[in-house]
């Protein structure tokens, strides 16, 4: 695929090469998207966005499990670019991984550069997005990895699927807005709506044409591909009239069970089946953001449209019963009910032994700022560290052996421990800066707790960990507690995720193996703590002989 960048456009095409197992050719795949500028209108506004072939949201990837996919992208705009494929996990590849000045520095207006990975031991939703900047609010699309030629999904065919990206639109240019807040040392201004498809539906001003439908028969089985592509919010989603059954995580056949909504964090992917079995008629869906912390309310609820064929547009539709935007009960209860398939063609390989114990404490603080028209600014922070992005891309000084880069000495806890989620301090407990690095020798075994604190104050936060899956073994409200909490752990079939919440005022235990060499990123997903500091890396060794080696860098890797 090329992606092309024109004016404030982002542009793509891309070329797909399937060699498909037990086939007696290779399926070659060849998509070319042309350079579009255009003004996208949303809510009386119209307004150029960076996008990736004049469409927001972007193309969809269509992929095979085992294939092998070309992504050439060329850079046309004002900013600086890089992609994230998000979820894949780019097998000793972290050169194709995306995140700018992590594994990467950007692709310059002008300059391109070729994504190239095998797509290895996955099948499902995953999706793609920009990894620098704010800039993800426009570019994004969806990852849809297919099954080998003759494996069958392990619950009953749909008869159709659709895609349902979930995601936020501002009226001014993002950059700008985010600029802005970072110059007064506040949070930038929140959204200005939250989209399906790109549309916000009717609930909005000027929005009649802007609401996306999904057209269904009645009898039909439909399996839906939610994606949270959101900015700087969690989700619930729902139907009116009808229940959905969760099928997929993250890429990842879990547990089928029955729910009147879900919840989905950013980064997050969600396969659920739909049977049109209410009567025909027309029914809103709805996405509203799920807030349980004393920060600021966004109650903007997007709207689509479940419109049974043959009925006609003029009927009235129901609208979604979504859980109250501060359900607490909801998140935590159906949080437990997502659990691995663990089946003998799926099996949940959940590390039982752990050589490397992590403890990572998330903690929000103002420091003071000279350059700030209020005095201060907002910090985000893991283990009292708020992270310093490099001028340079840090797997490429880790291969290259490029010094005064990084360090490697983060901490596998915070130097100071206290009542993490007790009453809110003020103090930032020494909050340090610094481009500071775990590193983990080759094929360790690795349990990670993510524990927020009420530093500033309690919050719910996303953790991504690129290059990875890992097996959510735990989570509790309030502090983890070492002597108790494991025993509670699921070992048997814990959800198997790329990403994961963290509870408002609580704790999540992940579990991994260090079997992928490079350099690799683990970020919060909501972009405003991102942008503040909350994110580190590891470096994971190679190991043994070249199958456990990181590849070389492909020869156009982007300059600094």
């Amino acid at each position: 695929m090329a992606f092309t960048f024109s004016g404030h456009f982002l542009i793509f095409s891309i070329i797909t090469l399937a060699f498909i197992s037990f086939q007696t050719e290779a399926a070659i795949k060849k998509y070319q998207f042309n350079v579009v500028v255009k003004h996208v209108s949303r809510l009386c506004h119209a307004k150029p966005i960076v996008t990736i072939n004049g469409k927001f949201p972007g193309p969809t990837i269509y992929a095979r499990e085992g294939d092998r996919v070309i992504i050439n992208v060329t850079n046309y705009a004002q900013y600086n670019m890089s992609i994230h494929w998000h979820g894949i996990k780019q097998l000793r590849n972290g050169w194709a991984d995306g995140p700018a000045y992590i594994t990467q520095c950007p692709i310059k207006s002008g300059s391109s550069y070729n994504y190239d990975f095998n797509i290895t031991g996955q099948r499902g939703t995953l999706w793609w997005h920009a990894h620098i900047l704010w800039l993800r609010a426009t570019v994004h699309g969806a990852i849809v990895i297919m099954p080998k030629h003759g494996v069958p999904y392990p619950f009953p065919q749909p008869d159709q699927e659709a895609k349902l990206i979930l995601g936020e639109w501002w009226n001014e240019d993002v950059e700008v807005v985010e600029t802005t807040g970072s110059k007064l040392g506040l949070p930038p201004n929140i959204s200005d709506a939250h989209t399906i498809n790109g549309k916000p539906g009717p609930l909005f001003p000027c929005s009649d044409k802007h609401t996306y439908a999904l057209e269904v028969e009645h009898g039909k089985t439909y399996l839906l591909r939610i994606i949270n592509a959101a900015l700087n919010d969690e989700l619930f989603f729902a139907i009116a009239g009808h229940n959905i059954t969760v099928v997929e995580i993250d890429a990842v056949y879990c547990k089928p069970f029955t729910t009147d909504a879900i919840l989905i964090t950013p980064g997050q992917t969600t396969n659920v089946l739909l049977h049109a079995n209410q009567a025909p008629g027309r029914y809103f869906m709805g996405a509203r953001p799920f807030m349980d912390a004393p920060i600021i309310v966004d109650n903007k609820t997007a709207i689509a449209i479940l419109q049974y064929k043959g009925v006609p547009t003029t009927v009235l539709p129901l609208l979604p019963n979504l859980p109250k935007p501060n359900d607490t009960t909801f998140a935590l209860n159906y949080a437990q009910k997502l659990k691995s398939l663990n089946a003998p063609q799926y099996p949940a390989k959940v590390p039982l032994t752990i050589d490397r114990h992590l403890f990572y404490t998330i903690g929000l603080g103002i420091n003071p700022c000279a350059t700030c028209l209020n005095g201060t600014k907002l910090i985000a922070s893991l283990n009292n560290i708020t992270f310093v992005m490099p001028k340079i891309g840090l797997l490429q000084a880790h291969y290259f052996n490029i010094k005064n880069v990084f360090r490697l000495d983060f901490p596998d806890k915070p130097k100071t421990t206290f009542n993490f989620t007790g009453a809110p301090l003020t103090a930032n407990l020494g909050t340090s800066q610094g481009t500071r690095l775990s590193k983990l020798a080759f094929n360790t075994t690795v349990e990670l707790v993510l524990q927020d604190t009420s530093l500033l104050s309690v919050e719910s936060h996303p953790f991504h960990l690129h290059g990875y899956n890992f097996f959510v073994v735990g989570q509790g409200i309030g502090n983890f507690d070492a002597n108790t909490d494991p025993a509670k752990f699921n070992l048997f079939d814990p959800p198997e995720r790329n990403t994961v919440g963290v509870p408002t005022g609580g704790w999540t235990a992940i579990r991994f193996r260090a079997d992928n060499p490079g350099v690799w990123f683990m970020h919060c997903h909501l972009e405003v703590h991102t942008t503040w500091g909350l994110k580190m890396a590891f470096v994971v060794e190679n190991g043994d002989g070249p199958e456990q080696s990181m590849l070389p860098p492909p020869k156009d890797l982007p300059p600094c």
